[in-house]
């Protein structure tokens, strides 16, 4: 069997990365799974300061997901490089980078910072933030801003660059075309939907930053749809991701035209999950005379 992927020519030894945010950078599970197993380890977000993030409480569990609002809480990339990327590099893994900013200026420093460290294969963009100079509008939410921010840092990176989409827009596809057009060398789909909830009985928002972003299964059938809509839309790879939590979910993802997955926030109560999916899909490959992983991408 073949499950080894290649995505803007650096090569993965099976499709199953970990989502942005929600397993660290591997220090924390590492005891739990062997990171080399993985195909990609997708670290949480870096800025090129440190961030605080949003004041608690910042998680709330809801029907088959939760909702979380961390803010991007981060220590900057400076103690990225020293101890997250020094950690890594013991693991016969590939390492992608996902690079959050307020600013274009800030996300041009970390992608600078990084582009020459042979430690970091690729790096992902979380257009997801709120861009200070337009009012808080998040760089992902708008066509232009969206183009605009993956024009300038591709200029500037000596990196694969991955641009990593939000739903919260009328159509994806018109948002995939425009990361193509601007030079993305792939899309990761899709971040976490806007959402809410009230405590009834302690009369108030179960979050303290009002809103956050739902992630689980619950939003599994809109990731799958957009995943679909985006593979559809551009010729450049997609990484498919929300609400992953086995094998049969991800090879959903694979055959609505993923070429790769990421495993989110099953992580937080399976901690296993990654090594799990990866073997999941073998079975299946073997169960079902699938000789190499491409032969069911966007199979339907």
């Amino acid at each position: 069997m073949n499950t080894k992927v290649t995505i803007a020519g650096v090569e993965f030894k099976n499709p199953v990365m970990t989502a942005s945010g929600t397993f660290g950078s591997g220090v924390e599970y590492g005891e739990f799974v062997d990171l080399s197993r993985l195909g990609a380890v997708v670290t949480k977000g870096v800025a090129d300061h440190p961030w605080e993030g949003n004041p608690v409480p910042r998680v709330a569990e809801t029907a088959s997901g939760m909702l979380n609002a961390i803010g991007l809480q981060n220590p900057g990339v400076d103690v990225f490089i020293e101890r997250d990327l020094a950690f890594l590099e013991g693991y016969d893994t590939k390492v992608i980078v996902n690079v959050c900013g307020h600013s274009e200026g800030e996300y041009l420093n970390v992608v600078e910072r990084l582009s020459d460290d042979d430690r970091v294969a690729m790096m992902e963009i979380n257009v997801s933030c709120p861009n200070v100079k337009e009012g808080g509008i998040a760089f992902g939410t708008r066509p232009d801003a969206l183009f605009n921010i993956t024009k300038l840092l591709k200029e500037h990176s000596k990196k694969p660059l991955i641009m990593k989409l939000s739903p919260n827009v009328t159509d994806i596809k018109e948002m995939a075309k425009s990361a193509e057009a601007a030079g993305a060398d792939a899309i990761s789909l899709i971040n976490t939907i806007t959402g809410m909830k009230i405590d009834i009985y302690k009369r108030k928002f179960a979050l303290a930053n009002k809103t956050g972003g739902l992630s689980g299964p619950a939003i599994k059938p809109v990731a799958v749809r957009m995943v679909y809509e985006a593979s559809h839309a551009v010729n450049i790879p997609v990484i498919g991701m929300g609400g992953i939590a086995t094998a049969e979910d991800a090879i959903e993802f694979i055959m609505a035209g993923a070429s790769a997955v990421a495993v989110g926030a099953v992580n937080f109560h399976n901690p296993y999950a990654t090594v799990e999916v990866i073997e999941g899909i073998e079975k299946y490959m073997r169960d079902y005379n699938v000789s190499d992983i491409a032969d069911i991408r966007g199979i339907v």
